[in-house]
């Protein structure tokens, strides 16, 4: 078994452990992974691992100081070995796994459209990440989108959490969003996401000068500011934001000029998780304000599911989920690189911040 980890205390640091295939148990089975996605939004799996607990999911082989980790990824996987009568050696699934050519999953709450992981250690986690899809039980499977699925799909769900939160508040009555990062994925997809509503408030995009002309080739934001043209924006108007970032000089910046017309300012990712500062110091630094939170997708889909329904919520995520894949057509390149060695550049660039907004990266293990 090949895995890729992470030293917790500085995600430019990698490194890829070998070891024997473990011996599955009762109920168990054993994946071969075959693909997955990297984005920025592993990143902040990274960065915010101690914080939110995202290092819980996959526990790092050969260890023992707990000082590396495993960053969850979203891919596609084969079963290559079973002791679960309900599932069969060679079915596919659709999940969260690590970065590593295979994993051992305890299977429960078994449908023929899913399961979850039942291992002790993921009993407390979030519930959306503990969910496999069974791609033999899924109406209309088209296996040539399994790449922009998994690039896509859960950062889309999070523009989709979103758009509906801010939608379901009246935006606050704010007169303008601010998303910063706005050349990040799940950026254009909530920018896209919300352009489906009517009466709404100005799209502010904030980006860097580097992805200024790509972001505002999206078309899906009334302006685009660059970072250092901060100055541009009119903080005269109610105003939300939303943070892909977690610059705190950003932040602060905003924080001050907009004062008391800051009517919300929503903290989701840190695509500049090394700007001076750890992810606890840029979270708490964000959190100081009452009108700030930190949005996480996962309550926001436990509270819809508990609303709608599994039917209602997949109803409405998937007619969302459709137009961002449609979308993505006119602007996202999917890059592909084969086997856990030549991925470790290409991390590296992701981590650093150095890569191509319309990239899409996926890594392929099959035969690697």
């Amino acid at each position: 078994m090949y895995q890729f980890q992470t030293l917790k205390s500085d995600l430019t640091k990698s490194r890829i452990i070998n070891e024997d295939l473990p011996i599955i148990g009762d109920g168990e089975i054993l994946l071969k992974i075959e693909s997955f996605a990297f984005t920025a939004n592993n990143v902040t799996y990274g960065v915010a691992g101690d914080t939110i607990g995202y290092w819980k999911f996959f526990p790092a082989a050969q260890n023992n100081d707990n000082s590396w980790g495993c960053i969850p990824i979203w891919g596609f996987a084969e079963i290559l070995e079973s002791n679960n009568q309900n599932l069969d050696v060679g079915e596919r699934l659709f999940g969260y796994f690590p970065a590593a050519d295979s994993v051992v999953l305890s299977p429960i709450k078994i449908s023929d459209q899913s399961f979850s992981d039942g291992k002790e250690h993921r009993k407390e986690l979030p519930p959306v990440y503990n969910n496999y899809l069974r791609l033999n039980g899924e109406n209309n499977y088209d296996p040539s989108m399994d790449t922009i699925r998994a690039l896509l799909f859960p950062l889309h769900i999070t523009a989709f959490c979103l758009c509906d939160s801010l939608k379901e508040d009246q935006y606050l009555g704010a007169s303008q969003i601010l998303i910063i990062s706005a050349s990040s994925k799940t950026a254009i997809g909530l920018a896209q996401g919300l352009a489906d509503s009517k009466n709404l408030p100005k799209k502010v995009g904030l980006t860097s000068a580097t992805n200024s002309k790509f972001v505002e080739g999206l078309g899906c934001y009334d302006e685009v500011i660059n970072y250092d043209q901060l100055e541009k924006i009119d903080y005269s108007q109610g105003t939300v934001m939303v943070d892909m970032a977690g610059n705190p000089a950003i932040l602060g910046t905003l924080h001050d000029k907009l004062a008391d017309n800051m009517l919300k300012c929503l903290t989701v990712g840190m695509t500049h998780w090394d700007n001076k500062t750890t992810a606890e110091d840029a979270l708490g630094q964000a959190m100081l304000r009452e009108r700030t939170e930190f949005f996480f997708a996962p309550a926001h889909i436990q509270k819809r599911i508990g609303d709608w329904g599994h039917d209602g919520y997949a109803k409405k995520t998937n007619l969302f989920m459709t137009a961002r894949v449609l979308q993505s057509k006119n602007w996202m390149q999917i890059k592909e690189i084969d086997g856990l060695e030549n991925f470790i550049s290409t991390y590296k660039e992701v981590v650093s911040g150095k890569i191509n907004p319309n990239e899409g990266i996926i890594v392929n293990l099959i035969n690697a």
